[in-house]
């Protein structure tokens, strides 16, 4: 109940189709689950910080996000791997969110300007900051940058929402699968494949996945009535997200490239597992809810062990938000006075 919700700007289908709705605990299939005691997490706010959400990490382990100031006002950081941090905002923001970070430390996010339109920018290495905005867009929310650095996201107009994806020119190529009304795209690899969800005009929602040539693969989870979130996609095409069941609980599943789908909660979930990154080689972060809906961090490896965490001192719950290759983790965690941030490493 202390999320913070509506400050994870992963747009999904919590918010469109509404809030979760309690239910009994849940059978847990073919699931190995334990403690992690192992892991060192660090936790670390950005100087002036009220809270500090942990976006992105890349391979490097340098970190993005945003922070909430004292007057209540958000703002990006970069955090170096020595712990050293640079705030930054483009010119005009009155709030700025940054998503993700690629391993050239290049960023992509957006920010509110003084008017109420929501533009996306890409800021280089050097904090040089460029802003863009597909024609005709009111709201261009940049989700993910790929190694090469091409953006993928949404943007609105005044009836919809579309997917784009934005070569490293410059270019944007707006898209939406076939019968959507409303898409989000979340995550594009290095080969510059895209994974995201939409909805239908009947309100169903599904995943769906598009090549770098453009051609788009939809998909549902079998069970999937009330929608599907798909939030990551791996080097080999591999996504991870999450489902709806008739009772509005939240389960998770990974795709794999050939279309297979296998689904998965984790031991003490009671109101929703929700996965929220994958890396190349297959492991899966997020976290799951309990019944007093605080969330608690869990690593899902490729064979299927699932291993739980939270951060020390967690009082309102643990929220991965990103993994990288090595399996270090980056996000945020309630210690009751704000949301700092962690970093989870081997």
């Amino acid at each position: 109940m202390y999320e913070p919700i509506g400050l994870t700007r992963l747009p999904t289908l919590t918010t469109r189709n509404g809030a979760l709705t309690l239910c009994a605990a849940l059978c847990i299939l073919g699931m190995s689950v334990s403690a992690d005691a192992k892991a060192k997490i660090t936790t670390f706010s950005a100087p002036g910080a009220i809270s500090t959400f942990a976006s992105s990490i890349n391979a490097a382990g340098v970190i993005t996000g945003r922070y909430v100031d004292s007057n209540g006002v958000f703002h990006g950081f970069v955090r170096a791997t020595d712990g050293t941090f640079t705030t930054f905002d483009p010119t005009g923001s009155t709030l700025t969110v940054a998503a993700s970070i690629n391993t050239k430390g290049v960023i992509t996010g957006d920010y509110l300007d003084n008017i109420g339109t929501v533009h996306g920018f890409v800021r280089a290495a050097d904090g040089t900051i460029t802003t863009f905005d597909p024609s005709g867009s009111i709201d261009t929310e940049p989700l993910s940058i790929n190694n090469k650095g091409a953006i993928t996201g949404w943007w609105q107009n005044n009836s919809a929402e579309h997917g784009f994806v934005r070569a490293v020119d410059g270019t944007i190529t707006n898209f939406d699968p076939a019968g959507s009304v409303d898409t989000i795209a979340t995550s594009i690899n290095a080969s510059g494949a895209i994974t995201g969800d939409y909805l239908d005009n009947i309100g169903t929602g599904h995943g769906f996945v598009r090549a770098a040539d453009g051609t788009i693969t939809r998909f549902d989870v079998p069970r999937d009535v009330n929608g599907i979130a798909a939030t990551s996609i791996n080097a080999l095409g591999v996504v991870t997200g999450y489902d709806y069941d008739p009772s509005y609980v939240a389960h998770g599943f990974v795709r794999t490239a050939d279309g297979t789908i296998t689904t998965f909660e984790v031991t003490g979930e009671v109101q929703g597992t929700f996965p929220s990154s994958i890396n190349g080689r297959g492991v899966i972060t997020g976290y799951y809810k309990d019944s007093n809906y605080v969330g608690h961090g869990f690593v899902r490896h490729a064979d299927g062990s699932v291993k739980t965490f939270d951060v020390k001192g967690d009082v309102y719950g643990t929220y991965p938000e990103s993994i990288n290759r090595m399996g270090a983790i980056t996000g945020y965690y309630g210690a009751g006075g704000g949301y700092p941030g962690f970093l989870r490493s081997k």
